[in-house]
């Protein structure tokens, strides 16, 4: 489990095809400090094995499940990623309890300047849409943020200056993807009350 709050800009090393899967390996000297074989790290908030390490890098093995459903395919060598090593039992919930478990990608409609802060309006599809409210939370790449504005087809999250800097949110641009992963409480609730109206229709039939 994350909580959505960077601790490091990395950078890929390697993305190398491994079957129907990949191996990526990535630099990151703090999510390596204390990582041992078999700790979850978050790489663009999604959530990885370590597999092999080294003083400041580690790797991990990317199945196809995920590659299809995030932008890991697209990576390149060199390339920035948001890093987050698993939370520890007793840290403070600075973000929201984010899996790493990422629903799919969203794409960036807009971006716009509002004074000390920036605004991005990304793509919302159907199935994700009742899952993201105003004022709740989501996770854009591994960073927890808050919605600010919501629409059917879309939504929109402000970001301060130290989330444009710390992280790679500062440096999307119209037409970028990212990683998408709604709240875990909104994905039960939906479950529920999908199991729920089926049982009382059942009754209604009895």
């Amino acid at each position: 489990m994350f909580t959505g709050l960077i601790e490091e800009l990395g950078e890929i090393v390697a993305l190398a095809p491994h079957g129907d899967a990949a191996r990526l390996t990535v630099r990151g000297p703090l999510a390596t400090s204390d990582a041992t074989h078999g700790d979850s790290i978050s790489v663009m908030g999604v959530c990885l094995t370590v597999v092999e390490q080294g003083a400041d890098w580690f790797t991990a093995d990317v199945m196809g499940q995920t590659l299809a459903m995030s932008t890991i395919g697209s990576w390149t060598a060199g390339a920035a990623v948001n890093l987050e090593r698993a939370a520890a039992v007793g840290d403070r919930l600075g973000g929201h309890i984010v899996q790493g478990h990422i629903d799919g990608t969203t794409t960036v409609l807009e971006v716009r300047e509002a004074g000390q802060w920036r605004v991005l309006r990304f793509s919302l599809d159907a199935a994700h849409a009742p899952l993201v409210v105003d004022k709740g939370s989501i996770a854009v790449d591994g960073v927890s943020l808050t919605v600010s504005a919501v629409g059917d087809e879309w939504f929109e999250v402000s970001l301060i200056p130290e989330t444009l800097s710390a992280t790679t949110l500062g440096s999307l641009e119209v037409d970028d993807a990212a990683n998408l992963e709604t709240d875990i409480l909104a994905r039960h609730i939906a479950r529920l009350a999908q199991f729920g109206a089926g049982a009382h229709d059942r009754e209604d039939l009895s």
